[in-house]
């Protein structure tokens, strides 16, 4: 159904307005945000604008529909937010006057508790819908009255379906990480929900990508926008470090227990979700405090090991890929491909957990023997040179990546040669004190040396007939 009159969708221009960085010394009052907000943002420790806020709360003020490009983690959460603060209308009982949509409960989340502070300073309420909550609650929230509702596609039309959410006073819409509802295969719901909007209103879209399903929402769905895009000074793939490692199954974990311990967060990404029950119950074992997050766990069960991660009290959180967009938590010194992804966009989307706003991160894959050729597949897609490096999990590398280069010579402690039995006329033993100490190995690392050791003489055997 397209809402625009055919001038309009003619008038839509693809090619975006860029922004590379945003000007020294702006602040959101320059953008014309009010002081009683500029105050809130000061009060959490936010005072000047990232580029993707400089270039888009203008236009946004004004009225216009906005489509923004940016990468995960630039800002753009207070890019459609605080003009959304700033224009939006008092609601009345169920019934908002402005509409946020994201992909996930954990995006649901993020977005609210980055507004919630805010609102009382404009005498505006914010409430998240999402799916995996108790409904009750949701709709106790939405009686009292809620202006601004931030809502995942499924449990918005559940509740409107009960009549306990209407949308025809909508007035505002945000569609957050545009791209990856549609990869997730929401675009059928949110087209159900714009198409019950009404068609006069402000539409901010915000996506990593313009093309393919987020390219027909602009289309049909926006009115004349305008498209804004931030370049970033340096790409996010080349503010990250990228560390490729080559290990064994039976000692896979014990590689990520060692990559945790020369670090105080570690975020893994695993593709099942049974896969990442399991691996947390190995880092558990070995006495490393870890929680999963992922679909099939309640609620309150994820929040509670965001909040714990979040407040260093978890070394490791196990993550699925779904929750991947969802995550939004300060100072993540690692991210874990502990299963490669998918495709390069699952990779971007993983690792952009560490390299967020403009920091420096760092992202280490772990690669089974299988698994090479589809790595160098996606690191040629990316744009990544770098060797896949085999390492055991006693490899002092692994406890600071970022230090490691490649190439870099290593002693890594290998297990002692079996002593021959002493006899009558063996020579006497050497007392003299040794200048090589033994590390110690543990039984993961010993299987694997076994395993190495076992695909040698192998490939000797086969040499050998070869020449016969």
């Amino acid at each position: 159904m397209n809402l625009l009159p055919a001038a309009a969708e003619a008038a839509v221009d693809p090619r975006p307005e860029v922004l590379s960085d945003a000007d020294e010394g702006l602040t959101f009052g320059d953008l014309g945000i009010p002081p009683a907000l500029v105050a809130a943002l000061a009060a959490q420790g936010i005072h000047s604008p990232f580029p993707v806020q400089a270039l888009c709360i203008p236009p946004a003020l004004e009225g216009r529909d906005v489509c923004g490009k940016a990468k995960t983690g630039s800002g753009k959460t207070l890019a459609f937010g605080l003009p959304l603060l700033v224009r939006v209308p008092e609601g009345t009982p169920r019934k908002p006057r402005a509409l946020i949509l994201v992909p996930t409960r954990e995006l649901a989340l993020q977005v609210h508790d980055v507004l919630a502070p805010l609102v009382s300073s404009v005498g505006r309420q914010v409430v998240a819908i999402y799916g995996g909550a108790p409904m009750e609650r949701q709709i106790k929230a939405l009686r009292k009255g809620a202006d601004i509702v931030v809502a995942t596609p499924g449990r918005l039309i559940d509740l409107g379906d009960r009549g306990d959410l209407e949308v025809g006073d909508v007035e505002f819409l945000v569609l957050d990480e545009a791209d990856r509802m549609a990869d997730m295969g929401f675009l059928p719901q949110v087209e159900w929900v714009l198409r019950r909007l009404p068609p006069k209103r402000q539409t901010l879209l915000f996506s990593a990508t313009l093309d393919g399903d987020v390219d027909h929402l602009r289309r049909h769905y926006l009115s004349d926008p305008l498209t804004l895009e931030v370049e970033a000074t340096q790409d996010t793939v080349e503010q990250m470090e990228h560390r490729f490692i080559s290990v064994h199954q039976l000692d896979k974990a014990k590689v990520l227990e060692s990559i945790s311990k020369g670090v105080k967060r570690t975020l893994v990404f695993v593709r099942t979700k049974r896969g990442a029950d399991r691996l947390v119950l190995q880092l558990e074992r070995d006495g490393v405090q870890a929680a999963a997050i992922h679909g099939d766990l309640r609620q309150s069960q994820r929040e509670r090991a965001l909040s714990d991660f979040s407040a260093g009290k978890l070394a490791v959180l196990v993550a699925t890929d779904v929750a991947a967009r969802g995550i939004h938590v300060d100072n993540i010194d690692v991210v874990v491909h502990y299963d490669p992804p998918e495709d390069q966009k699952s990779y971007l989307h993983r690792s952009g957990r560490t390299a967020r706003a403009g920091e420096a991160g760092l992202v280490v894959t772990l690669v089974l023997w299988d698994q090479r050729f589809e790595v160098e597949l996606l690191q040629k897609r990316i744009g990544i040179r770098s060797p896949i490096v085999e390492m055991l999990s006693n490899d002092p590398r692994l406890l600071d990546l970022r230090a490691w280069e490649d190439g870099q010579a290593v002693q890594v402690a290998t297990p002692p040669a079996p002593r021959p039995a002493a006899t009558s006329t063996a020579a006497p033993a050497d007392t003299s004190p040794s200048s090589d100490v033994e590390a110690p190995v543990n039984a993961a690392v010993a299987a694997a040396q076994a395993v190495l050791a076992k695909k040698a003489a192998q490939r000797a055997m086969g040499g050998r007939r070869g020449r016969r």
